[in-house]
């Protein structure tokens, strides 16, 4: 029960409640300056920021991160045939089922582990499995129904890796990437022994795994009897030169849909795009057949059309996954997002897509939804490359 106020106090209480609402309009007025004082910072500083948070601060250390994985043992797997809880048998609500192909799919995860204590972290415990399981089943379950998936666990370089930006760190950064790769080359050895000679092979790998997989291509594949056997490699989420890359990595870039033995990439960015932080590392760097990438144009397939040329419209797109924020559902949007290649080799999506509320990066990049903005296209592709190559024998 509420207490009878006397009257000389009244007129204190209206002029308190006369003052509420224009109290209530202030702080609304404040807290939108600071939303937008706080997007201008992160929009001019952004990676600044990130760069202080997350980059390590002591020395490289490869015992810091433990042995190799045995690559013998199903343990070292993230995903693999006969794997209990493989994350990569998750399909998104909405997605029809889809007769499992033959080929054999090796995968290279993209980042997860998000520590700063150390260079390398392992992927097969605590939240850093965590976060790379939900990546699996958002991208690597777009190629799971081409066949049997193979996903290593490695000791990948931490995210702070790719934004050292000072000469006493990028060495130590280069030193996390070589140790990494160490791990991919090998669990790719484990994967060719365990396949079929005849069989089909789709590389893919997303993001710091498309990195290695650049690496892996050029040292493990190009020139080699399993060159011949490439059905199709999806190089997702890292720029690759096509005049300074390419030619070192013995396979060309996918012109078409349906065309085997090829390379596809893309980057994907909302608009306005700003890409300027990966120009800044793309344009600095020597490519591949030791000339500069500076001003050289990224490979762009677009995903939709199986091509580089033509732009597609949401409605051409049979599927974009609108993951859960946890990474642990979603759901099958059809149809998904529009895309376009621009003159440099973004993979321009039109505006800021709904339902993607989280890891959305400065400059509108939808690096972390590479895959799940085209996973039924991709599902789809990697199909039809596949019979494709085998049409071909």
């Amino acid at each position: 029960m509420s207490e009878q106020l006397p009257d000389n106090t009244r007129p204190a209480r209206v002029e308190r409640r006369a003052r509420l609402p224009r109290l209530f309009l202030w702080l609304v007025a404040g807290a939108i300056v600071l939303v937008i004082a706080a997007g201008i910072t992160w929009r001019l500083a952004g990676n600044q920021l990130l760069a202080a948070a997350l980059v390590p601060g002591g020395t490289f250390d490869a015992a810091a991160a433990g042995a190799r994985p045995d690559y013998a043992q199903p343990a070292a797997w993230a995903a693999r045939p006969g794997l209990a809880g493989d994350p990569t048998a998750w399909r998104p609500t909405g997605a029809a089922a889809m007769a499992k192909g033959d080929a054999a799919v090796f995968f290279v995860p993209p980042t997860a582990a998000f520590g700063n204590s150390t260079w390398n972290d392992r992927t097969d415990a605590g939240d850093t499995a965590d976060r790379l399981a939900g990546f699996l089943r958002t991208e690597a379950s777009a190629l799971a129904d081409a066949g049997p998936l193979w996903a290593p666990h490695y000791r990948q370089a931490v995210i702070g890796t790719f934004l050292a930006d000072k000469p006493e760190t990028q060495a130590q950064a280069q030193a996390a990437l070589n140790l990494a790769y160490g791990d991919i080359a090998a669990a790719f050895a484990a994967f060719v022994a365990a396949q079929a000679p005849d069989a089909p092979i789709i590389l893919a790998g997303h993001s710091q795994g498309a990195l290695h997989l650049l690496r892996l291509l050029q040292e493990q594949v190009a020139g080699t009897p399993i060159a011949a056997r490439i059905a199709a490699v999806y190089m997702v989420g890292w720029p690759v030169s096509v005049t300074a890359d390419l030619p070192a990595l013995g396979l060309p870039a996918c012109t078409a849909p349906g065309q085997a033995g090829c390379i596809l990439a893309w980057q994907s960015f909302a608009e306005p795009a700003d890409p300027q932080a990966i120009l800044a590392i793309f344009d600095a760097g020597t490519g591949l057949n030791g000339t500069p990438r500076r001003g050289t144009a990224m490979l762009c397939t677009n995903p939709v059309t199986g091509g580089a040329g033509a732009q597609a419209p949401a409605s051409a797109n049979p599927g974009s996954l609108v993951p859960s924020a946890s990474m642990a559902a979603g759901t099958l949007v059809n149809p998904g997002v529009p895309a376009r290649c621009d003159g440099r080799g973004l993979l321009l999506i039109g505006e800021p897509p709904s339902g993607y509320p989280a890891f959305v990066l400065p400059g509108n990049n939808f690096h972390v939804f590479d895959f799940p903005l085209f996973w039924q296209a991709v599902r789809q592709d990697a199909a039809a490359r596949t019979a494709a190559w085998k049409a071909a024998r």
